[in-house]
């Protein structure tokens, strides 16, 4: 069953005959979406706001405005909760340091520099290797510490290109 968690607490969500439970409690709830992003619920009989202020679908984090305070949540459904109770999750989280050359070849444009905060996929390097030229992408969420080989420059394979701080 679905997890969402706040700082403070940790709600379990189920769908029971296609209404809402949390925390094994029913849910006596309308929503109505009333522009994008916007939404009006009757809670038993209260009354609430909801605003969608950012969604990241990937990370399953979002930020949602309740009557106008701001909550953060996430979301951790039977998957994240699996790989978190065999240890695996701690895997995606580890510190990466530099990026290395998959394969031989040669440096023929960086898509960043020393300082820039980029995002894992973001791009950071073309290499030409066997005709071909190939995207190197970030890793990780990472702040280019130094680009250790020139533009121009043959790199070997497992050579260390940039490096991350």
């Amino acid at each position: 069953m679905p997890k969402i968690s706040t700082s403070e607490t940790t709600y379990e969500v189920e769908n029971q005959d296609g209404s809402l439970a949390i925390n094994g409690q029913l849910l006596d709830w309308d929503l109505q979406e009333v522009e994008p992003g916007k939404f009006h619920a009757v809670v038993g009989s209260r009354s609430v706001n909801l605003e969608v202020v950012s969604a990241d679908y990937r990370e399953k984090s979002f930020v949602i405005k309740v009557n106008g305070e701001t909550y953060h949540y996430t979301v951790k459904d039977q998957f994240d909760q699996l790989l978190e109770k065999m240890g695996l999750n701690q895997m995606t989280s580890q510190k990466v340091a530099e990026l290395k050359a998959p394969m031989p070849g040669l440096v023929l444009e960086f898509k960043v520099k020393p300082g820039d905060e980029v995002k894992k996929g973001d791009p950071l390097v073309v290499l030409e290797a066997m005709k071909m030229e190939n995207i190197l992408k970030s890793p990780a969420d990472v702040t280019v510490k130094a680009i250790s080989v020139e533009q121009g420059q043959t790199v070997e394979k497992n050579e260390v290109i940039i490096q991350f701080a």
